[in-house]
């Protein structure tokens, strides 16, 4: 049966090597634990335990396989392997070939003939063991290539502990014994199974780089030119640089770096010539890549630079392109974050030929990146990689290898703060193979962490959800609507051909919770949380203003899902037209125009705006399409404030006189702000007291286990609420009549 390779990139030593649909292995009469022999498009063969795993509904069959078995098989992703059943049966004779600079005596010590133990061999198969150094050496030990001769008494065996090990008296054949240096690349370079999250991306990639490289007679049968060259942009840390590497490496190519300062030249000249070189270098050793990291660093665009010699590297650059004779055996691959920064000589067809977004991932490419970084890790039962990967918006591939790097140094202090020994000494563990990452580590890890794709901009992980919310029904129903059920329910939306809400407007008076709605539904959305206060954006200089709207809009649409909450937006985006001396908020709230309705289409980005002066702002603003939704968001009536007042009070040690709905029925006109700063004003009477609890020179403080909230407490709060009239956040917001006889007019 052939079956598609997909990668197995939660393998751990121990684990299945080959897992198999259950429908598949019916078919071919395999049960688990059953064994198979595998071989790949160059008629490499091996032998494999198989385990089953639920079937998938697609058009293909697939195999999940070990990097270690692919690598043996020469498969990668995507190809196909054949399987069919294999009859094995316990070795009683096996003959080796060691290489010559390994001692047969050394190799054959308890601890690696138990790591031959359990493997299943084949005449003529090469596997690796690891030996180690000789006794007292400070050398670590090292992997080195066997070549199995013979083995009796049938063709596929699997090792057993009391099976004979010999060693052939011939050394193994020079086709075994790879050169060391060649070896090492091997083992340490990046394949595509290492890649996650980016699978579009890397098949868009491979049809550019791979497939010229491996068939070039298809190109010449079509008539056709190959693509010269590739651009892979995105934000930092998302992998462009491990995609050319591992494109490289699975090609089989020779990879070539281009960087920025070695090119650079103070001799008129000698920049252009050594960019030469290096294409030259290319070109002898085709096929090849030749990858230029930060291509905007010694590519920028023309008109922007002051000098001369970046002018001639890119003139230099753009001839090596178009006159490049080996089209499509030498492939230029730039990466760079700043696309808008490069050449716009070097974007066209002929030259970079296509340019591919490499993004920040979701939730699901989240996953599959730290399953692969957390391969070979070891992991507690409790370490729920599923749920870290739904949590950590904004978190690219480096970002999560950095999440599994620091779990493993916070195991690491917590195993070193429990040692016996002295903290300063080292660390000695008896069993080092029962250290393992458990989730308080991950958990530490996390906090320190902040994430590299919206590093520029205010974003928070809010923790505040729907039942933090007392009150405001309608509020929350309508920003459910906007923001959850298009992001839950797209079908839904899809089949009526209804266009998600873009933007949302708040208003009411000042502490009424419309920042705290917008903190809640970006955490019932599951969606990025970025806050842009007003004046953050107004600059001196003439255009940084409405630059620093596109970024935050471009961040916005790059690590969608997101919630952008301009707070106050009426200071930025106030009516156009009036008789101020800077027309810089004119110009502002033109590219908020722009951005909210323009060309670049929104998709999972909703914008909401909070203020508590609507009257304030242009007009423009309020039109569908653009902030098409307004909720007002006004002073809560008597079961809301019951509502604010127990989530306020749920985490607070209440005495059995406080009742609630006396307490929601006094504060007529209070908003949320107001009946916080009442709750805390009670706490704090009540520490107060606790503190203070001094009688004839006595100490007569209580424990602190009996501290409560009383009555007594609330009654003193409401008498310095009295002191600022109850409401008084809310109608703060509210313009003053100067014609007022009241105190607020006299003010």
């Amino acid at each position: 049966m052939k079956l598609t390779v997909k990668p197995l990139v939660a393998n751990r030593p121990g684990e299945p090597t080959a897992v198999v649909e259950r429908d598949a292995m019916a078919d071919l009469g395999l049960e688990s634990g059953d064994y198979v022999v595998l071989k790949g498009p160059a008629d490499e063969s091996a032998v494999a335990e198989v385990t089953a795993r639920p079937s998938e509904e697609a058009d293909e069959r697939t195999i999940r396989l070990a990097p270690e078995l692919a690598e043996t098989l020469g498969v990668t992703a995507g190809e196909t392997v054949s399987v069919e059943p294999a009859d094995v049966g316990s070795a009683e004779r096996v003959e080796i070939a060691l290489p010559d600079d390994v001692d047969p005596d050394q190799a054959l010590a308890l601890s690696q003939r138990d790591a031959l133990v359990g493997r299943v061999l084949s005449s003529g198969q090469t596997t690796t063991v690891s030996v180690a150094a000789e006794p007292g050496s400070s050398a670590p030990s090292r992997r080195v290539p066997i070549e199995i001769v013979d083995v009796e008494p049938s063709a596929y065996v699997c090792v057993e502990e009391w099976t004979s090990i010999v060693v052939a008296p011939e050394p193994a054949s020079p086709s075994t014994v790879d050169d060391p240096e060649r070896t090492a690349s091997a083992n340490t370079g990046v394949t595509y199974d290492e890649i996650g999250g980016l699978d579009d991306e890397l098949e868009r990639v491979r049809e550019v780089i791979e497939l010229p490289m491996r068939h070039p007679d298809l190109f010449d049968r079509l008539g056709v030119d190959p693509p010269t060259g590739v651009l892979l942009y995105g934000p930092p840390g998302t992998g462009k640089t491990l995609l050319a590497r591992a494109m490289a490496n699975e090609v089989g190519a020779h990879f070539q770096t281009l960087s920025g300062p070695e090119i650079v030249s103070k001799y008129y000249g000698e920049s252009e010539e050594r960019l030469r070189q290096v294409f030259e270098e290319a070109a002898a050793n085709a096929p090849a890549i030749v990858f230029v990291d930060e291509i905007d660093a010694i590519a920028p665009k023309r008109e922007d630079v002051g000098g001369d010699v970046e002018r001639r590297i890119v003139a230099q650059l753009l001839s090596l392109l178009d006159g490049a004779d080996d089209r499509g055996q030498v492939v230029v691959v730039g990466t760079t974050n700043r696309v808008d920064a490069v050449d716009p000589a070097l974007r066209r067809p002929g030259r970079f030929d296509r340019e591919i977004e490499v993004g920040v991932p979701d939730a699901d490419e989240r996953a599959d990146i730290l399953q692969i970084h957390a391969r070979g890790v070891p992991l507690s039962d409790d370490v729920d990689l599923e749920r870290y990967a739904e949590s950590t918006h904004g978190f690219v591939g480096a970002d999560l290898e950095n999440l599994v790097r620091e779990s493993a140094m916070c195991a690491l202090r917590r195993v070193r703060s429990s040692s016996p020994g002295d903290a300063d000494t080292e660390l000695s563990i008896d069993r080092p193979e029962a250290v393992e990452i458990v989730d308080a580590d991950v958990e530490t890890a996390l906090h320190g962490i902040e994430p590299s794709a919206m590093r520029e901009v205010v974003v928070e992980g809010p923790d505040v959800g729907w039942a933090d919310v007392g009150g405001l029904s309608e509020a929350k129903r309508t920003l459910r609507e906007a923001v959850q059920w298009p992001l839950e329910y797209p079908d839904a939306f899809e089949r009526v051909s209804l266009r998600p809400t873009t933007g949302i407007l708040l208003s009411g008076p000042p502490g009424t919770g419309k920042t705290l709605l917008t903190r809640a539904v970006a955490t019932e959305a599951q969606s990025n949380f970025i806050s842009i206060k007003g004046p953050e954006l107004v600059d001196k200089y003439v255009g940084e203003s409405e630059k620093a709207v596109r970024e935050i809009f471009g961040k916005a649409r790059e690590n969608a899902p997101a919630v952008l909450v301009f707070d106050e937006i009426d200071a930025i985006a106030g009516a156009r037209g009036g008789s101020g001396e800077s027309d810089v908020g004119e110009r502002v709230v033109s590219q908020l125009l722009t951005e909210l309705d323009g060309l670049e289409e929104f998709e999972d980005v909703v914008v909401i705006g909070t203020t508590n002066r609507p009257d304030r702002l242009d007009d423009a603003l309020l039109r569908t399409g653009r902030f098409e939704r307004e909720v007002s968001v006004g002073a809560p009536d008597q079961a809301a404030r019951r509502d604010i007042f127990e989530i306020h009070l749920r985490d607070r040690p209440l005495a059995s006189d406080v009742e609630l709905d006396a307490l929601a029925a006094r504060t007529d006109g209070f908003v949320g702000a107001d009946i916080d700063g009442l709750c805390r004003r009670a706490a704090t009477a009540a520490v107060r007291e606790y503190v203070e609890g001094e009688t004839d020179g006595r100490d007569r403080r209580t424990d602190v286990r009996e501290l409560e909230l009383t009555n007594e407490h609330f009654e003193r709060a409401l008498e310095a609420a009295d002191g600022t009239s109850p409401g008084e956040s809310a109608r703060r917001g509210e313009p003053i009549d100067p014609f007022d006889g009241g105190e607020r007019g006299r003010e």
